[in-house]
């Protein structure tokens, strides 16, 4: 029985601090605990809200990226047609110059031509009445001694 005595003398000057062990808990709980946990979630709030704000951000910004790609590829295209409507415009422009050089050159080319045989034509009158000048003076110079050879033998 003194067992039972001395535990029940203990368990009884326990109790007060098994009060002030209760005390201190709820005072924890509604002190320090509450508090804490009703700020860490506000801040998990505004951390994902933040979070699903910046995914809706880099999801507009995406769009937006594709939107400016987009008209970045319909310029070059255009910047690409243009090159090459202009490269076809020079490229005519070429043809019809050297199209002009080549009629300008062949007119010259029949101009020299027909003085080339002009000039060959008054050559060969001339070569003709030429030869025929000295055919008559070849006539002359040798008719007169044929003459006299002739008039010696007869």
């Amino acid at each position: 029985m003194t067992i039972l005595n001395q535990l029940g003398s203990l368990i009884l000057g326990s109790v007060p601090t098994m009060i002030l062990f209760v005390l201190l808990v709820v005072a924890y709980t509604l002190l320090v605990r509450r508090p804490l946990e009703k700020t860490l979630a506000e801040r998990r709030l505004r951390t994902s809200g933040a979070v699903e704000q910046a995914r809706g951000a880099i999801a507009a910004a995406e769009a937006e990226t594709a939107v400016y790609e987009d008209k970045l590829r319909t310029a070059r295209g255009e910047i690409l047609a243009e090159r090459e409507r202009r490269l076809k415009e020079r490229q005519a422009e070429r043809d019809r110059a050297l199209s002009v050089a080549r009629e300008q050159a062949g007119e010259r080319i029949r101009a020299a031509r027909s003085e080339i045989e002009s000039s060959a034509e008054t050559a060969r009158r001339q070569i003709e009445g030429a030869v025929a000048e000295l055919g008559d003076r070849i006539v002359q110079t040798l008719l007169p001694k044929a003459t006299a050879v002739g008039e010696v033998r007869q």
